[in-house]
């Protein structure tokens, strides 16, 4: 099915109020919100990525962003060659390894896209001094949502819907993960264009396209958050093994 149809089958529920209307609009009608992800999500379920991009980007405009982890561009090349200058959204946490800060700084660079780089509401300093030192160590999830959800949420305030480069088969709580979905608590639309894919159609994408990695991929990282909370994975393990380990803790928020 072409974008032409998709959007032809959703006329009813297009998304048509402009970016110059009252940018809390979304919050006055989120059931509409709620309807236009339920029927996207059944048009755009076997849609290939690009379409579903297009869809995205065509019925929101300057509203919508991309977030990254900076493991690797492959979103942000399929995002930008159908919007380029589309913002993309970097949590900064303070505890990234110097490897993702140095993607980051590739992506700007290497890609027609506005680089969005949010930082906590209090520095690492600022928090030690707060609440103690090695805080990701003794309440990860505070911590999570000191450095990640509530920046994000903050920032999301400025978009009404984001592309993200989440899988089904990344964890068990990602399963039921749809390709376009309505966050109930942000009111926001979520974007999944890859939700479908394996690890072999990913890395293939990468290969044929030259997307930027993170060099960490490549040194036992395969899934990539801060330094503090990441270890390296062996070979044949889950590839998420290594965030988090031995607490039992398998997200930062930011999806759940």
């Amino acid at each position: 099915m072409t974008v032409a149809e998709v959007n032809q089958n959703l006329s009813n529920e297009r998304y048509d109020w402009g970016p110059t209307a009252n940018e809390d609009r979304h919050v006055n009608d989120p059931q509409r919100m709620r309807r236009l992800a339920e029927q996207a999500a059944r048009e755009l379920e076997d849609a290939a990525a690009e379409d579903v991009i297009r869809w995205a980007t065509e019925t929101f405009g300057d509203r919508i962003c991309i977030t990254s982890s900076m493991s690797d561009a492959l979103v942000v090349h399929l995002a930008s060659a159908i919007r380029p200058g589309i913002d993309v959204v970097f949590l900064d946490t303070g505890y990234h390894f110097p490897e993702t800060i140095g993607t980051r700084d590739a992506v700007s660079a290497v890609y027609p896209v506005n680089l969005v780089n949010v930082t906590p509401s209090r520095t690492v300093a600022e928090q030690d001094a707060d609440l103690g030192p090695r805080l990701y160590g003794r309440n990860p999830d505070l911590c999570c949502f000191l450095r990640k959800v509530e920046p994000l949420e903050r920032t999301l305030k400025n978009y009404d819907a984001w592309i993200t480069g989440v899988r089904r088969e990344e964890t068990l709580s990602r399963r039921s993960t749809r390709v376009v979905e309505f966050d109930p608590k942000r009111q926001k639309i979520k974007v999944n264009p890859i939700v479908g894919w394996t690890s072999e159609q990913v890395d293939e994408y990468i290969a044929s396209n030259g997307v930027l990695v993170n060099p960490l991929v490549y040194d036992g990282y395969p899934s990539i958050g801060c330094r503090t909370c990441t270890l390296r994975v062996e070979a044949g393990a889950d590839p998420r093994s290594g965030r988090w380990a031995g607490t039992g803790k398998t997200e930062c928020g930011i999806h759940v």
